[in-house]
């Protein structure tokens, strides 16, 4: 549950251990800060360190239950502060988002992490090299350094999206005669997971760039007007993609359309030319029907048949069957079965 605990006093990590149990005691005494990391926490874990520190109830429920927009709120002297990585798994196509939640006071800070990211480790492995700057700004430096690995991550996911959002659009408007709707949608679907990590953190980073927020030092509203400007153009870039997939997927779907109409097509093509040829078949059968049935009468060998004895006999039989075979023919002509 506890991740790090770790105290920062005249620019740099001091090495002694800081109990747990001791927190809010070395807080109160330092002229630095402790960083106190916890992942995953429950109520039960972090109920000693938030009576320890006098930590919001409100904020510190919201930091165990995670599922939080990114935001910066102030309570009293405390500041807390929800941030949330993406990462971008490119071989399956989805966006893995985790959450940070930062509360920040005079003399300490205390991360909550839920899900997987490397943020706050990258953030601790700077702090802890000999005279780093971030140190001299306290609890704000760690908020500061956060929130600017996590924009950095914003435009490394958004490479990786942009790579696959012009494979799909080549795809669509090539020769490639598949269906992509569903990948389009899947596409869309995690850029949507991207807008409401994104979107929410440029309000509060506006507000640290402009050096309004108590407790933040001011000489850091340089810094956060640079994330703030990354913010800006990571949204544009949501907002772009997300408008191009909606045109892409549209013209998949026209393309779609089209295709389906012309197999319809092909195939009312092919049924009438096999209803064509089931006619014509028809109408040679009915013609070879007639012969057939009068041979067969006539080769049933009775004694008493009518005209069996007749000397034109035989020409009459012939003369009645080609007679019934071209009236049957001319009948299938005129109507368009032969």
């Amino acid at each position: 549950m506890i991740g790090d605990c770790a105290l920062y006093e005249n620019g740099r990590r001091q090495h002694r251990p800081v109990p747990f149990t001791q927190v809010g005691d070395v807080a109160a005494t330092t002229e630095g800060f402790v960083w106190i990391g916890l992942q995953q926490p429950t109520s039960e874990d972090i109920a000693t360190l938030a009576e320890e520190l006098s930590l919001p109830s409100l904020a510190v429920e919201d930091a165990v239950r995670a599922h939080q927009r990114p935001k910066l709120e102030r309570y009293d002297d405390v500041l807390f502060a929800v941030l949330k990585p993406v990462r971008y798994v490119d071989h399956d196509e989805v966006l893995e988002t985790a959450e940070l939640a930062l509360f920040l006071g005079p003399h300490f800070v205390v991360t909550v992490r839920h899900g997987n990211s490397d943020v706050l480790g990258q953030v601790r492995r700077e702090l802890d090299q000999p005279d780093c700057p971030l140190v001299a700004y306290g609890p704000a430096g760690v908020l500061y350094r956060a929130a600017d690995l996590v924009v950095d991550g914003y435009e490394a996911a958004l490479e990786s999206i942009n790579v696959d959002v012009d494979d799909i659009e080549s795809q669509v408007f090539g020769n490639d005669d598949s269906d992509h709707g569903e990948r389009i949608y899947k596409l869309k679907r995690e850029i949507a997971e991207f807008r409401r990590a994104a979107v929410p953190l440029s309000a509060p980073v506006q507000r640290l760039a402009a050096g309004t927020v108590p407790g933040v030092d001011k000489k850091l509203a340089e810094h956060f007007r640079d994330v703030h400007d990354h913010v800006l153009r990571t949204i544009d870039a949501i907002e772009a993609h997300d408008r191009l997939l909606s045109d892409v997927l549209q013209a998949d779907l026209s393309r779609l359309s089209v295709r389906q109409s012309e197999l319809a097509l092909k195939q009312n093509e092919v049924t009438a030319r096999q209803n064509e040829d089931m006619r014509r078949i028809s109408a040679w059968a009915a013609i070879g029907l007639a012969p057939t049935a009068i041979a067969g009468v006539y080769g049933m060998n009775f004694d008493n048949m009518p005209e069996l004895r007749w000397e034109y006999g035989y020409f009459g039989v012939l003369a009645v069957i080609a007679a019934f075979c071209l009236t049957l023919y001319v009948l299938f002509r005129r109507n368009g079965w032969l």
